[in-house]
């Protein structure tokens, strides 16, 4: 029961039905805020308990100044958790071991479960290993429940053994897909009580559901766990960023092309850790589909959340997504009463601003290896000659005009050539190069939830296949729909043959190309890349294209449109410029260009209106928790504790509440420590915990030999992370790492300085010899480190490492709040230095002093660093608020959680 200070409990009726809400304008100042304050202000008015949460909080809200930097710290308590199977997996393995924990400690087990609806779709499992083909889904989704099979049992257990939590099947769609289209409420109603749908999810592409009005963000899986069971998410108000929109789109751009705009804005201006939120004439010129695919994209520039007010064009999508009319209406008489409608000309006060006129965004592709890295299309075959320099020459220098003698590529008008002849299983043969296109993926559920530009992909393919047009030979071609109902319309529209025929078969539906499920490349393509060194290229219509992530064999990636994907395809190349050069020839032998083909905004629309209804989306939601006969036949243990198998290498006991005692350890100063990582700018939770292939001589491969798993049975990182002794392995074990500390090496490599003049090793072994001898671990980094997906193991593993402090140049949002999570101290260099103004090497001995003022109920500003060399400085503690504070002063959330439940 809410304390009720500011007298804000009310009732609305909607037709028949009367809920409680809590009014807004009874807070003075409300009516000026932004839209996501207005949603932060009625979930404090509603949970206010004297006590966390007080009319202080609320005030502080009411009379928030847009210009001061974030100070005030409050509890934000989401209406729900969702998670999708790769993050979701630990999740569970965490809540089933701290049932066993509390059981220890004498509380009762019970208690650890979810109080609050908690989400999970399995849709990052599914590898595109078969393509191609008609068979290619159904083949995909028999390997995929072979390869995890220990892991979906466990999930179908945790749906029987905790309430509130809910289980998508696989083969239903991509998380945030199906979250628009069917989990998200935009109005929650729960207990008599209507309210802001508020969420976090294990996944940093939460952000989609801004679209819809609803405000929530990725978190890493250790704050999940701690929000299902009641935790709020301690957060400073931040700073809004209002960007304005106005004009519209010109024809010929896509959503693609938009947000690839807006993010690399967006980056440019700088938007870590604050809310943006559009307004403008522009908003309401912009579909919901646009909206989502915006919202996606969050975490590419940075911030917490990006999200768009409710208004008309949120009914209509609600509408036809087939929520019933009882919660449309309650939506809009929500919306209304409480300020959260959408006014196209008003002003509201804003931190910063930005301004877009949609007419001047144009047609446009991201890459090679950052998503804010906008590169306009006609400029793409210019920039890839200048990008491609960097992978195709060892030498350090090779990102520069010239080239040292020794390793000189060959070059072909101006551009690295090394052209390679491949034959082809039926004994043809073709001639592939740098920057052949050997990945074209129609994935994510960036653009695969919005019907225009996948429409547009569809009518790209028929007009190519009516001019005798189909993809080069070296092409991996997937299509991975977000859900089945892009299948139902493609079908409807009867557009399914020309995608087939251009090889865009149905793959699966999941993440696959852009979680780093893109299967393998035809052995005669890969063989051919490796043994020539090509830099070869993918195009896949996604949000991620970091180093590593999409395919081992291939170095440059590229993010485009669905219809652009289609056309590289065809193209084959990133060495053709597809704004001006022939895709290739009809059937008559004329030259076919891209204009040819590009379908206009009239037939796109035509075919959106006429193929897409609420049925389609009823049809494919009715049972969506049920799953197939394959799902419902999984055997599954019972009980509210799971039975661990101990031969299991997917699903293990983590080790993070042994010798757990009721009672804290108090946090002690660092001494002694060792670097186990010097890292530069732009370091990935990618690169941190790799979530592709498992390579057969690293660590984790070698672990899964020994417990005979053959490799092609090795699935993925991503899928494993329910083991901890795999995912240990497996951090900082990218392919594309490059450690300073050991230069040369590119991988999970480092220097051990256990032995006698610090011999190159893997990252873990070293960290086993490191540990044994009581050597406390530390990691230097450059900017941004830790940006990308949420990850909770890239914060988990570096914790098993024995890592204790982290200092980087400045951090992304949620992998500094996991590092504290997982009891790992974040620190930053002073402003203006980094390790290399520092002198520091990695080779040194660290010190940190200062720490133990946490046992005094504060947060030192700044520590002392000192090394064994004579360097010296303060590096300021990124412990943000009180709540963070807690948490490490426990060992990490789980082990404040477990402490606090069992204290209730």
């Amino acid at each position: 029961m809410s304390a009720n200070s500011f007298d804000a409990r009310s009732t609305l009726r909607v037709g028949d039905e009367s809920y409680e809400i809590f009014k807004l304008d009874k807070v003075e100042g409300s009516a000026r805020l932004p839209y996501s304050l207005k949603v932060l202000l009625e979930n404090l008015l509603r949970t206010e308990d004297g006590a966390n949460i007080t009319a202080d909080h609320i005030r502080a809200i009411g009379g928030w100044d847009s210009q001061a930097q974030p100070s005030q710290e409050i509890q934000f308590t989401p209406a729900r958790v969702i998670m999708q199977d790769f993050t979701g997996v630990p999740c569970v393995v965490d809540l089933a071991t701290m049932r066993e924990a509390v059981k220890e400690l004498g509380g009762d087990p019970a208690k650890i479960n979810p109080l609050a609806p908690a989400e999970l779709v399995i849709d990052h499992s599914v590898i595109a290993d078969k393509f191609g083909t008609n068979e290619a889904f159904a083949q995909n989704v028999e390997l995929e429940y072979g390869r995890n099979r220990e892991r979906y049992q466990f999930l179908r257990w945790g749906q029987t053994a905790f309430d509130e939590f809910k289980v998508v099947p696989p083969g239903t769609g991509i998380v945030h897909q199906v979250n628009i289209e069917h989990l998200a409420r935009t109005v929650m109603v729960r207990n008599g009580q209507a309210y802001p749908d508020t969420l976090v999810g294990t996944d940093s592409h939460t952000t989609m559901v801004n679209g819809l009005g609803v405000l929530g963000w990725g978190v890493g899986g250790i704050e999940a766990e701690a929000a299902m069971l009641g935790q709020p998410v301690s957060m400073l108000i931040p700073r809004v960023v209002g960007f304005k929109l106005t004009g519209e789109l010109t024809p010929g751009t896509t959503a693609t092309d938009l947000v690839l705009t807006i993010t690399e804005m967006l980056r440019k201006h700088g938007v870590v850790g604050k809310f943006v939120e559009f307004y403008g004439e522009g908003v309401a010129a912009t579909s919901l589909a646009n909206r989502a695919t915006i919202g996606n994209m969050s975490p590419e520039f940075g911030s917490t959340a990006a999200i768009f007010p409710i208004d008309g064009e949120t009914l209509n999508y609600l509408r036809l997504t087939g929520r019933d009319e009882q919660q449309v209406a309650l939506v809009e008489a929500y919306a209304k009463e409480q300020g959260l409608w959408l006014d196209p000309a008003a002003e509201p006060d804003f931190s910063e601003k930005l301004e877009l006129d949609l007419s001047t965004v144009v047609p446009s592709i991201a890459g090679p290896k950052r998503p804010q890295d906008r590169i306009i299309l006609a400029n793409a075959k210019e920039q890839f000659a200048q990008d491609v320099r960097n992978y195709v020459s060892d030498d350090e220098e090779a990102g520069k005009e010239s080239f040292p003698a020794s390793d000189a590529p060959a070059v072909s008008n101006g551009v690295p050539s090394n052209p390679t002849t491949v034959t082809a299983p039926d004994g043809s043969t073709y001639e592939i190069d740098h920057g052949a296109v050997t990945v074209a993926a129609i994935t994510s559920c960036t653009n695969t939830s919005n019907p225009y530009v996948m429409v547009a992909a569809a009518l790209v393919a028929k007009k190519a296949v009516e001019k005798g047009l189909t993809r080069k030979p070296w092409v991996k071609t997937t299509l991975a729909p977000g859900s089945k109902v892009v299948t139902d319309y493609f079908d409807k529209a009867g557009l399914t043959p020309y995608l087939d025929k251009v090889g865009f078969n149905l793959v699966g539906y999941g993440c696959t190309t852009c979680i780093g499920n893109s299967g393998p490349l035809p052995e005669e393509v890969s063989k051919a890349v490796n043994d020539n060194d090509l830099a070869v290229t993918s195009v896949l219509s996604g949000n991620r294209n970091f180093e590593g992530r999409i395919n081992p064999d291939v170095k440059m990636n590229y993010l485009a449109s669905p219809p652009l994907v289609v056309a590289y395809a065809i193209a084959g190349s990133m060495k053709v410029d597809i704004t001006k050069d022939a895709l290739g020839t009809d059937q008559d032998g004329k030259p076919v260009y891209l204009t040819d083909i590009w379908p206009t905004e009239a037939e796109v629309n035509d075919v959106v209106a006429n193929a897409i209804g609420e049925d389609m989306f009823n049809k494919s939601y009715q049972d969506v928790f049920a799953g197939d006969a394959q799902w419902q036949a999984l055997p599954i243990p019972t009980g509210n504790t799971f039975e661990w198998d101990s031969e299991s290498t997917y699903v293990r006991k983590p080790p993070y509440f042994e010798g757990m005692t009721m009672e804290t350890t108090p946090v002690e100063d660092i001494t002694g420590a060792r670097v186990l990582a010097k890292l530069g700018d732009s370091v990935t939770t990618d690169h941190i915990s790799p979530a592709g292939a498992i390579k057969a001589d690293t660590p984790a491969g070698k672990y899964l030999t020994e417990h005979g798993i053959e490799r092609r049975d090795f699935n993925s990182y991503g899928s494993r992370r329910g083991n901890h002794e795999v995912m240990i392995r497996g951090t900082f074990a990218n392919i594309r790492l490059r450690n300073q500390i050991a230069p040369g090496t590119e991988g999970g490599y480092t220097r051990d300085f256990t032995k006698a003049d610090g011999p190159v090793s893997f990252i873990y072994d070293a960290s086993q010899n490191y540990q044994a001898a009581g050597t406390p671990l530390a990691i230097l980094a450059g900017k941004e480190y830790g940006s990308g997906s949420s990850r909770d193991w890239a914060a988990k593993g570096t914790a098993l490492l024995g890592v204790k402090a982290v200092i980087a140049e400045s951090y992304e949002r949620i992998h500094r709040s996991n590092l504290i999570g997982m009891g790992v101290l974040p620190l930053q260099f002073p402003e203006g230095q980094n390790a290399e103004t520092l002198g520091l090497t990695g080779e040194e001995t660290f010190s940190f002093t200062g720490v133990t003022e946490l046992n005094n109920g504060t947060t030192p500003r700044t520590v002392k660093v000192t090394t064994d060399t004579g360097v010296e400085f303060d590096a300021v503690v990124r412990i943000d608020t009180p709540g963070e504070a807690d948490y490490y002063r426990n060992g990490g959330i789980l082990q404040y959680v477990l402490r606090s439940l069992i204290r209730k």
